[in-house]
């Protein structure tokens, strides 16, 4: 299950692919600097409730640049809008809105946004906001401490050394006091 956290990551991570692919066509080349695109490729990542008059008429401006831009703009507005799902007041507007959200987002002519109308993101809704994001980051954790425990032959050396990463040495039912 996804939570609100990897769902607007992976609608930045649509804007930031999409944004990059663009400029090839004209181009032949990526984003360089002097490009508009280029210039408010971190102000793409921001939410806009955070965007400073400024900042807010660099984006303007840059999307306003060439003709191609409108359609990086769709793309920005688009993930804005999954990003204000998960900062409405109730939950059942957040669902309201993923809903109306998960119709348009589909037929969108821009493939990485078409995606992120595929992912299964109502759940978050009908769990009450619950993921697993606890069992990822121990899942993590655990898979770090695995790495770096690769020369350890003796289990018992293991098993203390996953107790120590995960901080569950105190707890654990096989230390003697």
């Amino acid at each position: 299950m996804l939570d609100a956290f990897r769902i607007v990551k992976l609608a930045g991570v649509a804007v930031d692919g999409f944004h990059r692919r663009i400029p090839q066509k004209p181009l032949g080349h990526r984003n360089r600097k002097g490009n508009p695109l280029y210039e408010i490729r971190h102000l793409l990542r921001a939410g806009r409730e955070r965007l400073t008059t400024r900042q807010q008429n660099r984006l303007a401006s840059a999307f306003a640049a060439h003709p191609d831009h409108v359609t990086v703009e769709d793309a920005y507005h688009c993930a804005q809008n999954l990003r204000d799902v998960f900062h409405q007041p109730t939950p059942a507007w957040g669902r309201r809105l993923a809903d109306q959200l998960i119709e348009k987002l589909p037929s969108c002519p821009i493939p990485e946004i078409a995606r992120l109308g595929k992912t299964a993101f109502l759940a978050y809704f009908d769990t009450g906001g619950a993921s697993n994001g606890g069992t990822e980051a121990i899942n993590g954790i655990i898979e770090l401490g695995r790495r770096t425990a690769r020369c350890f032959s003796n289990f018992e050396h293991y098993r203390l050394r996953m107790l120590l990463i995960t901080g569950g040495l105190g707890t654990s039912p096989h230390t003697q006091p």
